[in-house]
C-alpha cells in the first residue's frame, strides 16, 4: 500500500477518496479539508478568535491542534460535567492536552460553581441526561465566548456525526432541525457564530490524526449516552459505508448543496423551542432575568434547570451510565 501522493508506504486508506497517506501527506489532508471547510462555508476571517468546545475525545482535541496548525488564535473551553469517573478523565486529558503546548483553556465545573452535575440535574428535572447535558453546554459555551470576546464557538462535530443527525431528522422529517442543519450557524443578539470545521473529515480520520500527532484523547464514550439513538444512525449508516464508500459524504453534502433551502422557512415560529427546550438563536423574545441570556420566558432554560438541581443529592453514575 503506496502513498498517492508520495509513493512511500502509506498508513492509512480512504475509500471515499479511493486513495492511500502516508503520515506527512495524511495530515496534509487534513490540514487542507479543514482549511477548505472554513473557506467553503464562510466560518472564520483572518484574525479571528475562535473558542474550542473540548471534551478529551479525539474530535475536539483534533480540531484545536487542526486551527492552531493553520494559524488561528484559538483557545480552549471545559466543561466538567460531573460524570463520574468519566468527566475526571476527560479533564485530566484536555489540561494535559493544553499544558504540553502552552496552550489557554478556560474550564468550568458544574459541580463547583453551579453546585450540580448533568446526572443530578437529569435526575431532578426529569430530563434524558444528553437533553440536560446539551443544554448546559450550549449555554456555558455561548456564555464563555461572549463573555471573552471570541468571534465564533468551534466545535469538533465530523462527517459522521452530521450524518447521522441529517439521517435521524430526515428519518422523522423533523423541518425545524433540517432548518438548521448547517456546518456554521451565524452570530445573533446573545449568540456568538457557531462552526463546524471537521465535517469533511470522519472518526476514523480523526482518530488516525491523533494517533500520529501523538495526542492522547478519551477513547470511552459516555456512559450516559449508551441507548442514544444518534450511536444507531451512525451504526445504520457506518454499513451503508462499508458497501459504497463516500455515502454519508454525498448524503450529507448533498442535502447542504440541493435540498436545505428548501427548508429554509420551517424554522420555528417565534417563541418555539429547539430540541432540548433552549429557544432557537434566530428567535430572540426577550432575555432572562438571572442571567441575560435570550429565552423565551422571564427564566431561561438553563437557569431553571439549575434552579431545580442545585443542592440536590448528587447522583452517582456506574461505568454502564446507571444512576445509583
Amino acid at each position: 500500500m503506496k502513498c498517492r501522493v508520495c509513493r512511500q508506504p502509506a498508513i492509512i486508506d480512504i475509500r471515499r477518496h479511493n486513495a492511500n497517506f502516508c503520515s506527512e501527506h495524511f495530515l496534509r489532508l487534513c490540514r487542507d479539508q479543514t482549511a477548505k471547510a472554513i473557506e467553503d462555508f464562510s466560518m472564520l476571517e483572518p484574525g479571528d478568535r475562535v473558542l474550542v468546545a473540548v471534551s478529551g475525545g479525539k474530535d475536539s482535541l483534533a480540531l484545536w491542534d487542526l486551527l492552531i496548525e493553520l494559524g488561528y488564535e484559538a483557545d480552549g473551553f471545559y466543561v466538567g460535567l460531573g460524570i463520574g469517573g468519566y468527566s475526571d478523565r476527560s479533564g485530566e486529558t484536555v489540561r494535559a492536552f493544553a499544558d504540553q503546548r502552552g496552550l489557554r483553556l478556560h474550564q468550568v465545573d458544574m459541580r463547583t460553581d453551579y453546585d450540580t452535575d448533568i446526572p443530578t440535574a437529569a435526575k431532578a428535572t426529569r430530563r434524558v441526561p444528553c437533553s440536560a447535558c446539551g443544554l448546559s453546554k450550549r449555554h456555558l459555551f455561548d456564555k464563555a465566548a461572549l463573555d471573552g470576546g471570541y468571534d465564533a464557538v468551534a466545535t469538533g462535530h465530523n462527517l459522521d456525526d452530521e450524518a447521522a443527525v441529517l439521517f435521524g431528522n430526515t428519518l422523522r422529517w423533523q423541518t425545524e432541525y433540517l432548518a438548521r442543519q448547517s456546518p456554521v450557524l451565524p452570530a445573533r443578539d446573545g449568540f456568538p457564530r457557531k462552526i463546524k470545521p471537521l465535517v469533511r473529515l470522519g472518526e476514523r480520520e480523526m482518530a488516525a490524526y491523533c494517533v500520529v500527532r501523538g495526542i492522547d484523547y478519551i477513547v470511552e464514550e459516555c456512559p450516559m449516552a449508551v441507548g442514544n439513538k444518534h450511536l444507531g444512525y451512525k451504526e445504520a449508516l457506518n454499513e451503508i459505508e462499508s458497501r459504497s464508500p463516500g455515502s454519508k459524504h454525498d448524503f450529507y453534502f448533498g442535502f447542504l448543496a440541493r435540498a436545505s433551502q428548501r427548508f429554509a422557512d420551517a424554522a420555528p415560529a417565534a417563541g418555539g423551542l429547539i430540541g432540548d427546550g433552549t429557544p432557537d438563536p434566530g428567535i430572540i423574545t426577550g432575555h432572562c432575568q438571572n442571567c441575560g441570556s435570550p429565552s423565551t420566558s422571564e427564566v431561561c432554560a438553563f437557569c431553571r434547570l439549575i434552579e431545580r438541581s442545585a443542592g440536590a443529592r448528587p447522583v452517582t453514575v456506574t461505568p454502564k451510565g446507571r444512576p445509583l
